[in-house]
């Protein structure tokens, strides 16, 4: 009977003893509480805790990765689609994420959710299609003001799909295809407007000298006689039969 007495004498503060140590990873911090009022923040490495009388709760300080659910968001120009987003944050205030929110993560998502459609639903579908560098700058601004007071800091936020129905996809692919020909368009008339100056620039050299007509006269027909197929007719010059005119009244007289 002494000898069992002696080895619970024994096990039972050891096992106490036992019970009251914890250890923390280095990216872990143990927050104390003192019969229920928080006491410090401890880690990492071996610590004691007296049973009964100090709790530790763990925290991981480490980067911390959530999806946002999809969310359906209507854009400023009325169009519906479906969105989600995926959330990095950190732990940089141990205390107040303990203390402050009951659940930290649950608290970020909820809120992320009711942000990414607040910013969203204030710009059109093209921004979003083009401007996601912008809009995740914003969403982060936002989840990170509100997330300061429990001790969170939000590192990134990256919108990862933007899904639209397949009739608005259609309406897209048609808007591109007008706004293509349209560009067409303008490039073409562009180049007409050059040409038709080139043409009144050389139209006005030609006027000016009669020589000059003459080499363009004998340039066209050069190019037109490339071609086998047609038929040519040389025009008689004005200037000879004007020549040949002198020449016969001078035989006449």
């Amino acid at each position: 009977m002494l000898s069992y007495i002696v080895v619970v004498a024994i096990l039972v503060p050891l096992f106490l003893i036992l019970s009251a140590l914890r250890v923390t990873r280095e990216y872990e911090r143990g927050v104390v509480f003192l019969l229920g009022r928080f006491w410090r923040v401890k880690g990492p490495g071996l610590i004691l805790v007296i049973p009964m009388i100090q709790q530790m709760v763990r925290v991981d300080l480490r980067t911390r990765v959530f999806d946002v659910p999809e969310q359906d968001v209507i854009s400023r120009d009325n169009v519906s689609v479906k969105v989600n987003a995926v959330v990095y944050l950190r732990v940089i205030d141990v205390e107040r994420a303990i203390i402050q929110v009951e659940d930290y993560m649950m608290a970020t998502s909820q809120l992320a959710q009711t942000t990414l459609r607040s910013v969203l639903g204030q710009h059109e579908l093209d921004e979003m299609l083009a401007e996601r560098d912008k809009l995740n700058a914003d969403i982060q601004t936002i989840l990170d003001s509100q997330n300061d007071a429990w001790g969170i800091k939000v590192m990134n936020v990256e919108i990862k799909h933007v899904d639209i129905n397949e009739s608005m996809i259609r309406a897209i692919a048609r808007q591109a295809e007008a706004e293509r020909m349209r560009r067409a368009k303008v490039i073409d008339a562009e180049g007409e407007l050059q040409a038709s100056e080139k043409f009144l620039e050389a139209a006005k050299v030609l006027s000016g000298n009669s020589q000059a007509i003459q080499l363009r006269y004998l340039n066209t027909l050069q190019a037109i006689a490339t071609d086998k197929t047609s038929t040519i007719v040389f025009p008689f010059p004005v200037d000879m039969l004007q020549l040949l005119a002198r020449l016969t009244e001078e035989r006449n007289r």
